[in-house]
């Protein structure tokens, strides 16, 4: 899905650790890498605190990660409107992560008036692009007066 980039990747940061801070400040571990047109880069780093018992990172670290990594694109995208809500998140865990970052690119599939939907794959910092440990789809719903 092309299209136009209305907030940069600065823009977009400090939008969000302004107005998000539970979710991006620094000290959150979550950063930001990219934003492109229907795109988005976002990073996990993972430390303890986002581990379950056997060592690897947690469901819902990632499902947080996936959520966030499509708010990214969608801001990017469209500007910035903080009630932009998540109305449905799917996700398969298809391979335990080791310990460590993640990495989630998402794709906006449709980007519409009301709804929007994107596409996130996950995978371990140190793995080959399609080697993915989780894939989200997610819409979003985002009001009318933006």
């Amino acid at each position: 899905m092309a299209g136009a980039v209305k907030m940069s990747l600065a823009e977009v940061t400090e939008f969000l650790e302004r107005e998000f801070p539970q979710g991006f400040a620094r000290d959150r571990g979550r950063r930001i890498e990219a934003v492109g047109p229907g795109t988005a880069r976002v990073r996990q780093l993972a430390t303890d605190e986002h581990l379950r018992p056997g060592g690897t990172v947690s469901g819902p670290t990632m499902m947080a990660l996936c959520d966030a990594t499509i708010y990214v694109a969608i801001l990017a995208a469209v500007g910035p409107v903080a009630l932009a809500v998540t109305t449905n998140l799917s996700i398969n865990f298809l391979k335990k992560p080791a310990p460590g970052d993640l990495i989630a690119d998402c794709r906006m599939l449709k980007l519409g008036k009301r709804l929007a939907v994107g596409e996130v794959a996950v995978r371990s910092a140190e793995a080959a692009e399609d080697d993915l440990v989780a894939h989200c789809v997610a819409t979003y719903s985002i009001p009318p007066d933006r």
